[in-house]
């Protein structure tokens, strides 16, 4: 096994500083202070400089998971979750190109299994069900693909948006490796996406389990806006992706993350919000089977969508989840004990 001390003890640049900080939480001036030594290294093992001008210090990364009593109790700590987020963004940012491509065009093949769902139930219950009955298992169906994406763990593009924008935040990256990222990941999901989709088309019709037409309706609701609408609409996606990316990170068990993914999922389905890779299957699918679907309008869809998704899940959640989490940091339990005198025994 890869031993991280060999690899960066020859890079280690010791900065000493005399700060009553202990590690993980805020200071209390009154503490003895301590000598600390700081590691500025690769981003495999640091701590960060920032974090302890502001008060508390990003544990080291190749550090085990904490185990006993914290194990027990119900909520990760939002430092815990975001030390985890970065971990996660860093491994992405760092990653050969070959290997996110593959992932993402794994992404963009796995997530296709939603609409195809969405299409056979279409084909095969409308008719026997309410529109507003079917839009409902559709949207649920929807989550299929999303349920596969994420516990796969492939490069999703708008898990992405928020995931790879917290390292480059807090200074361990350089916001040329997240363009580098984003560019890769979101082209290898597209490029999955559409071979799914010429897959579903050849396959559906010819198994009686797909009319063409069902595919021209699942992809209606995300065509025939103005941009600003489907700018918005993809917004709302990808900060709600976004979301999924923290409540994922903040979990402790593998059927809380179903449930996560889910929930939020099905949410974007049944408001037929703009999520760019899981849309670029209904688009795709509906143009390859000829349901009056132009190719431009197809490309302009995409690319505004592509823009919201940027803007919900950087913004809405990685800046300012970043944000509360290194500026508002609630003191910890060792604070407070320090803090609040103590009754005086009788």
């Amino acid at each position: 096994m890869d031993d991280p001390t060999a690899r960066i003890v020859p890079r280690l640049q010791f900065l000493v500083r005399e700060l009553p900080c202990v590690e993980g939480r805020p200071w209390d001036r009154e503490e003895t202070p301590r000598v600390i030594l700081v590691a500025t290294c690769d981003a495999s093992c640091f701590f960060d400089l920032n974090f302890l001008r502001k008060g508390f210090v990003l544990s080291d990364l190749t550090r085990p998971e904490k185990t006993g009593k914290e194990e027990e109790e119900p909520k990760k700590p939002s430092t815990e979750i975001l030390r985890n987020e970065i971990r996660e963004g860093l491994g992405a940012l760092e990653g050969s190109a070959i290997g996110l491509a593959i992932s993402g065009i794994s992404a963009g093949l796995d997530i296709g299994f939603g609409p195809f769902l969405m299409a056979v139930v279409r084909t095969k219950l409308t008719g026997e069900f309410s529109e507003p009955i079917l839009a409902l298992i559709g949207a649920n169906l929807y989550a299929v693909g999303f349920l596969f994406v994420v516990l796969g763990r492939s490069e999703l593009f708008t898990e992405q948006t928020t995931l790879a924008v917290l390292p480059v935040l807090g200074g361990h990256s350089r916001p040329r490796a997240l363009v580098r990222l984003w560019a890769i990941v979101l082209a290898a999901n597209l490029a999955g996406g559409a071979i799914f989709a010429a897959i579903l088309v050849l396959v559906g019709p010819a198994l009686g389990i797909i009319d063409p037409v069902a595919l021209g309706q699942i992809a209606e609701p995300l065509l025939g806006h103005p941009w600003w609408v489907t700018i918005l609409s993809a917004v709302l996606a990808g900060w709600l992706m976004g979301l999924l990316s923290w409540l994922v990170a903040a979990s402790r068990d593998t059927i809380s993350q179903i449930v996560i993914v889910w929930l939020i999922t099905t949410a974007i389905g049944i408001g037929h919000l703009h999520h760019v890779v899981a849309g670029s299957v209904q688009l795709f699918g509906a143009y390859f089977a000829g349901q009056n679907v132009a190719l431009g309008e197809l490309g302009l869809v995409l690319l505004w969508s592509t823009i919201g998704n940027i803007l919900g899940g950087a913004f809405f959640v990685g800046v300012i989840k970043f944000g509360h989490t290194t500026y508002g940091k609630r003191p910890t339990q060792h604070n407070l004990e320090a803090r609040v005198p103590k009754e005086e025994e009788d």
